[in-house]
């Protein structure tokens, strides 16, 4: 065999040897492959795989696909995947501090938000590591605005309607407007509104864009009522298990996801709308007395939260206005 083959085949056999003893992590995310979300952590899984010369190959499974949006956290807190994302505010039953990105507008903009995030950050990185979990990156959403499938100019015009429900904050919002709760994932959005078991919701526009919802609502409304955030984590147990150099990588890779989905996030925004419309949706403001209505139960919603939220939650919202 001359020395160019045994180059050559050690190098394979040394592939196939990392390949062999590569560690495998499932990363269940909830939303669609198309989603700036779902992108964001299929180029995060590559960093991780490339960065630690595939010691931990990362495979995304997106749209829910191997674990439901409601059974991530959980999934994920007991071993079944290492790594997942999940938008916390849906576990606002747990504790209320996972549902300060949903406090009706207290934070619309993404400068606010930021400032938000800031105040929140070590207090819910403290809470996911008291359940077995190491936060690694968030990224948030385009702010979140109301669909219908008719006409809204005021509160009055939604009693009734049933609207999709993921999280305490909207199940309370329903309530306060007099509309009808329905729980639904994110992957199920599509066949609801098509079948007419909801008829609403609150989300961002990227949401209504990869769900093609003008298919069965007509109007998007921009309240801008609030900008929730999804969030990446890992098991605690085996994140303790890594290298310092993996966890050095990791770190850096999520470090760069967050960078690029809050960019994304922010480009989207503007796009989302656009595509809306051009479906054939009408997008606009709220009226006058819809969005002052909005206020006003924004404002029932945030004494509520902050009760419920106690010292650790009234720190947070100082600390923000503090900014």
């Amino acid at each position: 065999m001359s020395k160019t083959a045994i180059v050559a085949a050690t190098a394979l056999a040394t592939v196939w040897s990392s390949a062999a003893f590569a560690d495998k992590w499932d990363m269940p995310m909830a939303y669609s492959a198309s989603n700036y979300h779902s992108q964001v952590g299929e180029e995060f899984a590559k960093c991780v795989t490339t960065g630690t010369g595939g010691d931990i190959e990362i495979v995304v499974h997106a749209s829910g696909s191997l674990y439901p949006g409601d059974q991530i956290k959980r999934a994920v807190q007991t071993g079944q995947a290492n790594i997942g994302e999940r938008l916390l505010s849906a576990h606002q039953n747990e504790s209320a501090l996972f549902g300060f990105d949903s406090i009706p507008f207290l934070a619309t903009s993404f400068d606010d938000h930021a400032k938000l995030w800031a105040a929140a950050e070590k207090p819910v990185t403290e809470l996911l590591a008291s359940q077995g979990l190491h936060l690694l990156y968030s990224v948030p959403w385009p702010p979140q605005g109301l669909y219908f499938n008719k006409p809204v100019t005021s509160v009055a015009d939604m009693k009734g309607v049933k609207f999709r429900s993921y999280s305490n904050a909207t199940a309370r919002l329903a309530e306060l407007t007099g509309m009808l709760p329905v729980q639904i994932e994110a992957a199920e959005i599509s066949q609801a509104f098509a079948t007419g078991v909801a008829e609403s919701m609150i989300s961002s526009g990227a949401t209504g864009y990869d769900r093609k919802v003008w298919e069965s609502l007509s109007h998007f409304y921009t309240a801008d009522a609030w900008i929730p955030r999804n969030y990446v984590f890992v098991n605690m147990d085996a994140w303790d298990g890594l290298s310092d150099a993996n966890k050095s990588v990791m770190e850096g890779c999520a470090g760069l996801a967050q960078y690029a989905g809050t960019w994304r996030a922010k480009e989207y925004t503007d796009f989302t709308l656009r595509e809306l419309a051009k479906n054939g949706m009408t997008v606009e403001a709220p009226s006058d007395e819809l969005a002052a209505e909005l206020k006003a139960i924004g404002d029932t919603m945030t004494t509520e939260w902050l009760e419920q939220a106690g010292d650790a939650g009234q720190a947070i919202v100082d600390a923000y206005k503090a900014e």
